[in-house]
């Protein structure tokens, strides 16, 4: 167990609504192993985290363990609760999560990465932590000293988005579009924030840079297209390649990727189909690529053919 200094577990009362569970506080907690799980549903190392996360609720939960998920938002969207209400489901998530809107438990933390796990003794104090992907061997020896048992290490496969990311091959980081945090924008024009402005792609994208088309508004947090045809370009390095969307409701909006100026046929990702075709219906992360060939610095170009679509960050596996 890694040496971290002892804290008592902060207070839960923080939290703004809750999930699969009536509200829990020290009395509910008392007696019991937990591992309190932050995380937020458009995160990709979370998301890729998660299936570790199920199966040590599932395996050791009739030993003493729970998992108590905490729901922190990053972008503006994720505080609806019916979009958190939708993940959970999609990710058979059956443990309680507390909704974190006012961010009071991440500040009770002292917290500040996604995903973030507490490993707490039943007497409630933490003995470890671990932010960010990796390091699931410990950390089940961890759950299983604190539980007092010992047993076969859990075998885990994540699918689809889930998936582990392939990272020898992976050149390309996290990449935001709004204004607050986003860099690499390689528009020829520069950069109009708050306001709508006409863009066009330049004759060549450098690595990790990225660029808009036709008519789109950067805001804070994200690049908002603003007519139908508007485009997004990024040249990258890596097997998947994910974008955060939202739109603020209304139809859903069609959308087509293409890569490296081509249809990505058997290199489309869970959200597309062979020939490009996608759909945004609902605010979180779209996988767009999943390279079937040798990876290579490549192109990707989405095309919204409506407006309104939103676009917060870049991600890659």
């Amino acid at each position: 167990m890694a040496s971290v200094q002892r804290l008592p577990l902060p207070s839960l009362g923080g939290a703004t609504g809750w999930l699969n569970s009536q509200p829990l506080g020290p009395a509910e907690l008392s007696g019991r192993v937990a591992v309190v799980n932050f995380w937020t549903l458009t995160c990709i190392n979370w998301l890729r985290t998660e299936p570790f996360v199920r199966g040590w609720w599932q395996t050791y939960r009739d030993d003493g363990l729970i998992v108590v998920g905490v729901h922190t938002p990053e972008f503006s969207f994720e505080h609806e609760i019916e979009r958190v209400r939708v993940a959970v489901a999609e990710r058979d998530i059956d443990y309680p999560v507390a909704l974190d809107n006012q961010y009071e438990i991440w500040s009770a933390f002292d917290n500040h990465y996604w995903p973030a796990l507490y490993f707490v003794d039943r007497n409630g104090v933490i003995r470890d932590h671990h932010f960010g992907e990796g390091r699931y061997e410990e950390s089940e020896r961890v759950i299983q000293g604190l539980l007092g048992v010992e047993r076969e290490l859990l075998t885990v496969m994540g699918h689809g988005v889930e998936a582990e990311a392939d990272w020898e091959d992976l050149g390309s980081p996290e990449t935001y579009l709004g204004y607050e945090r986003g860099e690499r924008f390689a528009s020829p024009q520069g950069a109009a924030y708050d306001e709508p402005r006409a863009y066009s792609l330049p004759d060549r994208l450098d690595l990790n840079h990225w660029a808009l088309k036709d008519m789109w508004t950067l805001g804070r947090e994200n690049a908002v297209v603003g007519e139908a045809g508007g485009s997004l370009a990024f040249r990258f390095h890596a097997r998947d390649a994910h974008l955060v969307l939202s739109h603020e409701g209304g139809n859903p909006i069609p959308f087509q990727v293409k890569l490296d100026g081509h249809h990505p046929g058997e290199s489309h990702g869970v959200d597309v189909d062979d020939d490009g075709n996608g759909m945004l219906a609902e605010g979180r992360m779209y996988q767009l690529v999943r390279q079937a060939r040798e990876i290579r610095d490549s192109t990707l170009e989405i095309t919204f053919l409506e407006p309104g679509a939103e676009a917060y960050v870049f991600t890659f596996g």
